[in-house]
């Protein structure tokens, strides 16, 4: 009998394990999906993460009043819980062009998912309470509950998203769900009610599962091709992001977690503004830093000036800059200049690397996405900026991508404030890129110069840049932003601009 009672107690615990270890993965999932599909990955995770707790608060206090079949009803909640977090990403990518209101069904989501795993952890310890004593059953429900959540939150950004992707590792795991409870209705078979019953909803809902996780992929691939509504060419989840490649006639569009990077159409006008000003004003192009721009294309316009001797690139993301060395369509784009034996690519966090080289530039080219979020907003900061100042040569030119000031004045002239409190010489300016519209850059000089328009160095060939700043730098009043705050680590105000800003569009 001992042995018997002490299988039944592993097993549940074993239980315990699973959901918790599921749990968290389906509640990193909904974070993730809603930072790729709503953009501000730090409020969607906050506001998702509250509704979990306190969905699973509502789901421990309710558990009270379940008082009968209360071993089948944790095989029939694991299921529930497999059934709904398991389809919980396809619902999501399926409804978000086509639900009028997609954060509501997100949230719900989230809130029953959250309420179904809070009441198991309060069932499995009523099943136990009267074969296990209080304090070895309290210890070790809750070791193996911290257990799975660690493993799930160490295997999520790793292992899973990268292999699985966001829809494969939620079915995956409601697989994992509905199989406990398979096991359960196996093993435990004496000790259920109507088990056969039990049995049977259990396999029909992880062969559910199953044959939606065979055609996952082309799930992907149809609501991808809603929401972007061209030709998807390439897709990829890496370790950071979502990245899609898409085709249209004659157009190439890259989205990094549905926000546009750039298109072929049009990407010259940005990157020929974004490099080509600096380039022309340096002193010397010796040694050239590009931070960001894992795309390659600020490296193939720098490698158009044979005095350049050195370019080194430093993207976060592997999975972006081994796509842009390989990927013939791409590779066209950038004239394979990632594998340039000029260019050294490192992929690592910039605000580390900076803090670490020892190296000195004549140019710095810095190209982040923009400041959606607190970890690109630190990018942005004052604190960076002054670190950026410690790797220039004399004299070198930087050049700061800066976002769009006719829809984000505050945020534009906010990064413009920011670096100017660094750099002794600033000025701004802008381009019209039609598919983003006008956008605009800071760039400053290491040095005291009184003119921006003097150009030291010139290429042949540019369709856009005409080497004539002045033409660039005139704003108009509804580009103008005033009583701005200077973005500092403490603070993140430009994250708060930003999001206003564009929120509103």
């Amino acid at each position: 009998m001992g042995n018997k009672f002490l299988k039944f107690e592993y097993l549940l615990l074993f239980a315990v394990f699973t959901i918790a270890t599921c749990g968290l993965v389906y509640e990193l999932v909904a974070g993730t999906l809603a930072s790729y599909l709503l953009g501000d990955s730090v409020k969607q995770f906050s506001f998702i993460i509250g509704v979990y707790l306190f969905s699973m608060g509502i789901g421990s206090y309710f558990s009270k009043f379940l008082t009968k079949n209360l071993l089948n009803t944790f095989v029939e909640i694991e299921i529930l819980v497999g059934l709904i977090g398991g389809l919980s990403s396809v619902i999501l990518f399926l409804l978000f062009e086509t639900a009028f209101a997609f954060q509501f069904i997100l949230y719900f989501l989230v809130f029953v998912t959250g309420c179904l795993v809070g009441l198991e952890i309060p069932l499995l310890m009523n099943i136990l309470k009267d074969k296990v004593e209080f304090k070895d059953l309290v210890s070790n429900v809750f070791t193996f509950d911290y257990i799975g959540a660690l493993l799930a939150s160490i295997l999520f950004p790793l292992i899973l998203v990268p292999k699985l992707g966001i829809i494969g590792t939620s079915l995956f795991f409601g697989m994992i769900n509905i199989s406990i409870a398979i096991v359960l209705c196996y093993l435990l078979k004496s000790e259920l009610k109507k088990v056969k019953l039990l049995r049977a909803k259990a396999i029909f809902s992880f062969l559910v599962l199953l044959v939606t996780f065979f055609f996952s992929e082309n799930i992907l691939s149809y609501s991808e091709g809603k929401l972007y509504g061209e030709n998807i060419i390439y897709t990829n989840s890496t370790q950071y992001q979502r990245i899609v490649l898409t085709h249209n006639k004659s157009d190439y569009r890259l989205y990094l977690n549905n926000n546009l990077q750039f298109s072929s159409a049009d990407e010259y006008r940005y990157h020929e503004a974004l490099v080509h000003p600096a380039m022309s004003m340096a002193k010397k192009v010796d040694n050239v830093l590009v931070l960001g721009g894992g795309d390659g294309l600020a490296v193939r316009e720098i490698l158009k000036y044979q005095e350049v001797k050195k370019i080194t690139l430093v993207d976060l993301d592997e999975g972006m800059t081994k796509l842009f060395k390989t990927n013939q369509v791409l590779v066209d784009f950038n004239k394979n200049a990632l594998n340039n034996p000029k260019v050294t690519v490192y992929n690592k966090d910039a605000y580390i690397w900076a803090k670490e080289t020892k190296e000195k530039f004549d140019v710095v080219i810095i190209d982040f996405p923009d400041p959606s979020n607190y970890s690109l907003g630190k990018l942005y900061s004052l604190n960076f900026y002054s670190t950026m100042q410690q790797l220039l040569s004399t004299d070198a030119v930087v050049v700061i991508q800066t976002t769009s000031p006719y829809f984000a004045p505050k945020s534009f002239w906010c990064i413009n404030k920011t670096a100017m409190q660094v750099f002794p010489q600033i000025d701004a300016y802008h381009a019209y890129v039609p598919s983003f519209g006008e956008w605009g850059f800071t760039i400053a000089i290491n040095g005291f110069r009184t003119n921006f328009n003097k150009v030291n160095r010139t290429v042949d060939g540019l369709r856009f840049y005409n080497y004539q700043f002045e033409k660039f730098n005139y704003f108009s009043k509804d580009m103008i932003s005033k009583d701005i705050e200077i973005n500092r680590l403490d603070n993140q105000v430009l994250v708060r601009y930003f999001d206003e800003e564009w929120g509103k569009l």
